[in-house]
């Protein structure tokens, strides 16, 4: 078994489309990174202008005039429930930052580790695990290779075992690649780590109200590892589906269309079809697994951390289901 892993991660790592995936990763997050910094510098100088003061680090005058235009936007008696729940949410974190005189103005490599990895999440981490593991069963069907595979005396479900260990140690080194690397180009674009900051955690939107009683404030550290291995679930759910259809299927373009259209199809569905119960079984929908963290609505009401975590994992167990009975008895020889 451990011949039969290193052998298909050289084969992962012998894949052109890895560094393609890793020089994606490093022109986006440097964007990204090269946005937030821009971003944050014209909010605060139209503040620190909108006040009429100089000094933009004085953050706890632009925390309250951003607060006065969140009660402002909250007297308004048209906008929607699920819109005021959210602006409640930041008005309360807000709030809280003046009490107990932290400053959510400054920013750091830390805060930027979180911020890519909650906006990369639900569309562009899926993505690139798809690129790189839904041909790892089908490239070999369509170049034949797989034959030579099935006539050595190795049963079957080893063969996919080893395929699978190697694809969970390549979603490890996503992730892993991710965090260094937003973290590098963050640290050298801000300035500093930032990892002893506060952060505020356990906001909840229930029934389209805030709920604040379980609110607690955590590291940017600890915050970090938790955002990071909420990705790290994502990560896996969607490489065992990946897996399945590249067993299912011979082509590596059927594969790839398959999961994208899953994937991207599966989310315009839930905006149309979202108060039909069976909505929150799609995985689609319970992919927003960081928005539990920060307090962000979801777009089905009644999810829980608990609850999506569930439904992801039940959807990698029974990929992995279909993948071994598929596998076991597929021809591969025609």
């Amino acid at each position: 078994m451990y011949n039969l892993v290193g052998n298909e991660i050289l084969k992962l790592f012998m894949k052109r489309r890895l560094f393609v995936v890793f020089g994606i990763l490093l022109v986006l997050i440097s964007l990204f990174a090269y946005g937030e910094q821009y971003t944050r510098e014209r909010t605060q100088a139209r503040v620190a202008e909108r006040l009429g003061i100089e000094d933009i680090d004085d953050w706890r005058e632009i925390t309250k005039q951003q607060l006065r235009d969140l009660e402002r936007r909250l007297e308004n008696p048209f906008i929607p429930d699920e819109g005021r729940a959210s602006l409640e949410v930041r008005a309360e974190q807000l709030r809280y930052y003046l009490r107990e005189d932290i400053n959510p103005t400054t920013f750091s490599a830390g805060q930027f580790m979180s911020n890519f990895m909650e906006q990369s999440i639900f569309l562009f981490l899926p993505l690139l695990i798809i690129l790189l593991g839904a041909d790892i069963v089908s490239k070999e069907s369509t170049t034949g290779t797989i034959k030579l595979l099935m006539t050595r005396p190795v049963p079957r479900w080893k063969i996919l075992t080893s395929k699978l260990l190697a694809l969970m140690v390549l979603e490890m080194l996503v992730i892993f690649f991710m965090a260094g690397l937003s973290f590098l180009i963050a640290y050298f674009t801000f300035g500093h780590a930032g990892f002893s900051e506060p952060v505020i955690t356990g906001f909840r939107i229930v029934n389209g109200n805030l709920d604040a009683s379980n609110i607690r404030t955590v590291s940017l550290g600890l915050y970090n590892i938790m955002v990071y291995s909420l990705g790290y679930i994502v990560a896996f759910t969607i490489g065992k589906m990946a897996l399945m259809v590249s067993v299912l299927v011979k082509s590596t373009a059927a594969a790839i269309g398959i999961m994208m259209s899953s994937l991207i199809g599966g989310t315009f569905l839930s905006f149309f079809i979202s108060d039909w119960e069976l909505t929150r079984y799609i995985f689609n929908v319970n992919l927003r697994l960081t928005d539990f963290l920060s307090g962000n609505l979801q777009p089905i009401e009644g999810l829980s951390l608990q609850f999506s975590v569930i439904v992801l994992m039940a959807w990698a167990l029974g990929s992995m289901i279909v993948s071994y009975g598929v596998f076991q008895y597929k021809d591969f020889m025609d």
